[in-house]
């Protein structure tokens, strides 16, 4: 039961982990494109990702126009994000068991077929409410897999040396489609609708799926499951209970995806009602979002190491919270539009560094379980705070509880703020217990020296 079990793909040649001096001869921001794996990887997905930013704007624009409704936006958005912190824990289960390549090989085909069941729907115009909410579900599902088997495989594309380098890129890649995908949407949405959008976000995926099947990838050695699914899965979560720095990590991540993320929900009534833009309006806000997410994104990706980045978790959320509030005071298109690029360099900071650390922190074995917790923090909260930010924003508009949500971010920041020091201790002896192990401490990952960890 106990024997190890090789998990290799028969008739392809393996492609080891680059060395580490092939790496630093790129720049600093950019060494993990020194893998050939992770190069496929970071440009399938950057195309892959502009379609998907492209269907989550055309779908929340089109539950707005059918209804009007801010409290339906939030149905939607927890109809398409509560399965995640439903499916995440099996899924994460699952990451631990199986090749996650082929995970990911299963999630993008079904997350395609899901696209172009909104295509066809909206381009017969057919699509109804009751359809947006059973195919965002639908896709929640997916994702619950997709999320904890993405995030644990980037270790096996570029190993731990470059793993926190990695971690930032792939923050890159998905704000970087994140300023590119609304923009796109925006311009097509008032062009010629939402179902094109949809057929574009289906058709990207073979960028994915083909980047996916060029990769080379080394045996692995797992070891065969001595327990049941549920057993596993209660591991993980004990782990995450009893790991101090882990578990506050999740809980502040938990608290401003409840409270401050559902302003992305709100998003179409301020382009449309307080602030006059529309659906090209709706594009240039959240690309605004994004692109200050792809500079903190660049900025996570030219640092060394864990040491510091506790503070820029506590920092980030406060940030986050008070560019929201200011958001939500401001009536001026364009000062909407710039306060959101703090806003975003903050939410993408909060969210890459706690990934950091995170994996810098956790055992190989547990990866796809932390990473699953990971998943149901940073999505499975936030279709929660949507649903209550609609219908809070139904009563008392839209602006106040964009409001509320970003001063309870700035009291979650200084909270964490304040209980860093003790984390830090912590922290710094779970690298020094797990060092002897592996061989190569959970620092290593990020480049840390132990005693810089968080």
């Amino acid at each position: 039961m106990g024997a190890p079990l090789l998990e290799s793909n028969p008739g392809e040649r393996s492609e080891e982990v680059v060395p580490a001096q092939r790496a630093r001869s790129w720049p600093r921001v950019l060494r993990a494109l020194a893998h050939r794996n992770y190069r496929l990887f970071f440009f399938g997905q950057l195309v892959s990702l502009t379609g998907t930013w492209m269907q989550s704007v055309a779908q929340s624009w089109l539950a707005y126009r059918l209804t009007g409704s801010a409290a339906l936006l939030g149905i939607v958005g927890f109809a398409g994000q509560v399965p995640a912190l439903l499916f995440a824990p099996l899924g994460g289960v699952v990451a631990d068991r199986v090749e996650r390549r082929r995970i990911l090989y299963a999630t993008q085909v079904a997350s395609m077929a899901v696209a172009l069941a909104l295509a066809v729907l909206a381009l017969g115009d057919r699509i109804r409410v009751p359809h947006l909410l059973g195919l965002a579900a639908l896709l929640g599902v997916v994702n619950g897999f997709d999320i904890p088997a993405r995030q644990s495989f980037v270790v096996e594309m570029v190993g731990r040396e470059d793993l926190g380098n990695a971690i930032a890129l792939n923050s890159s890649i998905f704000n970087g489609a994140r300023v590119v995908g609304p923009a796109l949407a925006g311009l097509l949405v008032a062009a010629v609708g939402e179902g094109w959008c949809f057929l574009a976000n289906a058709v990207s995926y073979l960028a994915a799926l083909a980047a996916l099947a060029a990769m080379r990838l080394p045996g692995r050695l797992r070891r065969r499951a001595q327990s049941g699914a549920l057993t596993s899965l209660a591991e993980g979560f004990r782990y995450v209970a009893r790991t101090g720095p882990v578990r506050a990590l999740l809980l502040l991540l938990g608290l401003v995806s409840l409270t401050g993320m559902p302003y992305a929900v709100l998003m179409p009534i301020f382009a449309d009602r307080i602030l006059g833009g529309g659906a090209r309006g709706l594009g240039l806000l959240l690309g605004a979002t994004g692109l200050g997410a792809l500079f903190g994104a660049v900025a996570l990706a030219a640092r060394d190491g864990t040491g510091g980045l506790g503070r820029r978790v506590a920092g980030a959320a406060v940030g986050f919270g008070a560019a929201l509030v200011l958001f939500a005071a401001s009536r001026s298109f364009w000062l909407s539009a710039a306060l959101l690029v703090p806003a975003g360099f903050a939410m993408m900071n909060q969210m890459a560094s706690s990934n950091t650390l995170l994996q810098s922190l956790v055992p190989d074995e547990f990866r796809g379980r932390v990473m699953a917790a990971y998943a149901m923090m940073f999505l499975g909260m936030a279709p929660f705070g949507a649903l209550v930010a609609g219908a809070a924003a139904e009563r008392i508009g839209a602006p106040w509880t964009v409001a509320a949500g970003g001063l309870c971010c700035v009291a979650g920041g200084v909270v964490f703020a304040l209980r860093i020091p003790a984390l830090r201790v912590e922290a710094r002896a779970i690298v020094v217990a797990l060092e002897p192990a592996g061989g190569d401490p959970p620092g290593a990952a990020t480049g840390a020296r132990p005693g810089s960890t968080y």
